[in-house]
């Protein structure tokens, strides 16, 4: 019998508690905490910080999918790599994805259609020590309980580079697609807010060309799903913006993070005939 390859978690006891229950019981409350409103979206923008600073903010895109919970058996996750830099999209070669809550069986079908596109490569030293996707599993984890993972880290990739691997596993209800990304990094608390603002609007315009590197740690990713949310016919709408000085950190520099869902678009109403 093949043995099972596990991807081990980087960052657990330091971005979020080793402890399981513990961490559960913190996700838990965050998403308890959370405002909802709207139907439940195909994809959702969330942060990827340490939970204190950036969970809340998580937690409030996450409780979207909450009432579809049962649908959904598939995530796409994409997210920025932090510590290796390569061109397009890594996938890896691992069977599943671990955290204190357990192992993510990973789609090994969908990360095979993928390998068939020329931007799409194996790269596990890239996930390895990488905290973009792994942060978002538990997550996933309480809501969903039972599904299968496809993760990715996105390098140097313009939009229509990573929008083409969204489409090959756009799928159904079945498929949600998460992108992890904090906002803007470092700066003082009102410049934060203006830069993150800017960001916000480029995101709600689904609009690419306006999100610049210093705004979005996930740039690549973010503007890959604005490129394909445009074919698809999907929204965008802010549900959290804030950073670190509004949730468990000092003023004089902090960390953005903004929770966006994605949802169809009503139906566009004819005008009547004059």
């Amino acid at each position: 019998m093949a043995m099972t390859s596990v991807r081990n978690p980087a960052v657990a006891g330091l971005f979020y508690p080793a402890d399981a229950r513990e961490l559960r019981a913190m996700v838990s409350d965050f998403l308890a905490s959370a405002e909802t409103s709207g139907p439940t979206p195909k994809a959702l923008i969330v942060p990827h910080a340490g939970y204190v600073y950036s969970g809340p903010v998580a937690a409030t895109g996450y409780a979207h999918l909450v009432d579809d919970r049962d649908a959904i058996k598939r995530i796409v996750l994409l997210g920025p790599a932090h510590f290796v830099s390569f061109d397009g999209v890594a996938a890896s070669s691992a069977d599943a994805f671990a955290t204190p809550l357990g192992s993510v069986p990973i789609d090994r079908a969908a990360v095979a259609k993928l390998l068939a596109l020329p931007q799409v490569q194996v790269l596990d030293q890239a996930h390895a020590p990488e905290h973009s996707l792994e942060v978002q599993l538990p997550f996933l984890q309480v809501i969903l309980g039972d599904f299968r993972l496809v993760p990715l880290l996105v390098g140097e990739a313009a939009p229509e580079t990573v929008g083409a691997v969204l489409e090959a596993l756009w799928g159904g209800p079945e498929t949600r697609i998460i992108i992890s990304s904090d906002l803007s990094h470092y700066h003082k608390y009102h410049v934060a807010q203006c830069l993150d603002r800017e960001t916000s609007q480029a995101i709600e315009a689904l609009q690419p060309d306006a999100i610049y590197r210093g705004q979005a740690c996930g740039r690549e990713p973010i503007n890959g799903l604005l490129w394909a949310a445009r074919r698809y016919g999907l929204q965008a709408r802010a549900v959290d913006l804030r950073n670190s000085g509004d949730t468990a950190g000092p003023r004089d520099q902090v960390v953005g993070y903004g929770a966006y869902v994605f949802e169809d678009l009503p139906t566009a109403r004819v005008p009547s005939e004059l």
